[in-house]
C-alpha cells in the first residue's frame, strides 16, 4: 500500500478532517487522530462517518440510503484501511460492503444500501417533530476535551432532557450538534453525528462507564439535497438495558422539524456488575 500514489477525494470537512484519500483502484486510507477520541479510543461515529464515505464514492451518482455496520475489533490511533465491494440488489440499488481494518486486523465491516432517488410514488410522507428551540440562543455544552477529546470539535446545544451524570431517571437527552470544522450535511456527516452523544443510559449514572459500540445501523429519512453545513437536532433515549446489553434509538431531524435519518445502537456494558 505504501508504494501506490494516494488520490485526495473531493475536499470537504470530513475529508479534510481524516485525510481521507484514496489508494489504487478500490482502497482508500483515513487517520483519526487522537483529537477524535472518545471516552476509550476512536471515535466510533467517526469510521462509520468513513465507511459512509467510502461506499459513496465506490457508486458515485448515487445516494446514500442505509448503513449496517458491525465492530469486530477494538482500533487504534492513526491510518485505517477501507476496502469496497459493489454488488448489486434488483436493478438500481447497490449494497457496497466496506471492510474496514488496521495493520492487517479487521475493525468493522459495514453494508451501506445506495440507489437514486426519485419522484416515483406516493407523495412525501413528512414526520416532523414537535417543535423545540432552535440553536440559536441556546447554551453551548462542554465536554471536556481531557475526559473525552473529541468534545472539542463539536458545537453541542443541549434544548432538553437530563445530562449526563447528573443521576436522573430518564435515559434520554436531545440537543443540536454541529461540528467546528464545518461539514457537509450528508449521509457520512449524520452517521458522525448520531453517535456524538454519550450512551443514553448517562443521565443515569453519576460515573462514566465503558459501554463500547458492537454494532450500528441508520436509514435515511429524507432526501438531503442542501448539503451547506448546518446544526442537526440529535435525540437519543435507550429503549433497553439488561443483560449486559444497552440498545440505543437516535432521530436526527433539520431546523424544520423533517426526520434526516434513524439510527440504533447496541452496546456493550462492561464493569457493570462490579459497580
Amino acid at each position: 500500500m505504501k508504494q501506490l500514489t494516494a488520490q485526495r477525494v473531493a475536499a470537504d470537512g470530513l475529508t479534510e478532517a481524516f485525510g481521507v484519500a484514496r489508494v489504487g483502484d478500490a482502497r482508500w486510507v483515513a487517520t483519526i487522530d487522537e483529537s477524535w477520541f472518545g471516552w476509550s479510543g476512536p471515535f466510533g461515529g467517526a469510521i462509520v462517518a468513513l465507511a459512509v464515505r467510502v461506499a459513496a464514492e465506490a457508486v458515485p451518482a448515487t445516494s446514500v440510503r442505509a448503513v449496517d455496520l458491525r465492530f469486530v475489533g477494538k482500533p487504534a490511533g492513526g491510518e485505517l484501511l477501507f476496502v469496497p465491494s459493489v454488488r448489486e440488489a434488483g436493478r438500481r440499488p447497490r449494497i457496497v460492503a466496506v471492510a474496514v481494518s488496521q495493520a492487517g486486523r479487521d475493525v468493522a465491516a459495514a453494508s451501506v444500501t445506495v440507489g437514486h432517488v426519485s419522484d416515483a410514488g406516493p407523495g412525501d410522507i413528512l414526520d416532523l417533530g414537535d417543535p423545540v428551540p432552535g440553536p440559536d440562543g441556546l447554551a453551548q455544552y462542554g465536554i471536556p476535551a481531557e475526559i473525552v477529546p473529541i468534545g472539542a470539535h463539536l458545537d453541542l446545544r443541549p434544548v432538553d432532557g437530563p445530562l449526563p451524570l447528573t443521576g436522573a431517571g430518564e435515559a434520554w437527552m436531545r440537543a443540536w450538534i454541529s461540528t467546528r470544522e464545518p461539514m457537509a450535511l450528508d449521509a457520512a456527516y449524520l452517521g458522525l453525528l448520531a453517535d456524538c452523544l454519550p450512551p443514553a443510559m448517562f443521565p443515569t449514572l453519576t460515573a462514566p462507564l465503558a459501554v463500547p459500540t458492537v454494532t450500528f445501523s441508520m436509514n435515511i429519512t429524507a432526501p438531503l439535497d442542501d448539503p451547506a453545513p448546518a446544526p442537526v437536532l440529535v435525540h437519543t433515549r435507550n429503549i433497553s438495558t439488561s443483560g449486559g446489553w444497552s440498545v440505543d434509538d437516535t432521530t436526527l431531524r433539520d431546523r424544520s422539524g423533517r426526520l434526516l435519518a434513524s439510527a440504533r445502537q447496541s452496546r456493550r456494558v462492561v464493569g457493570w456488575s462490579a459497580r
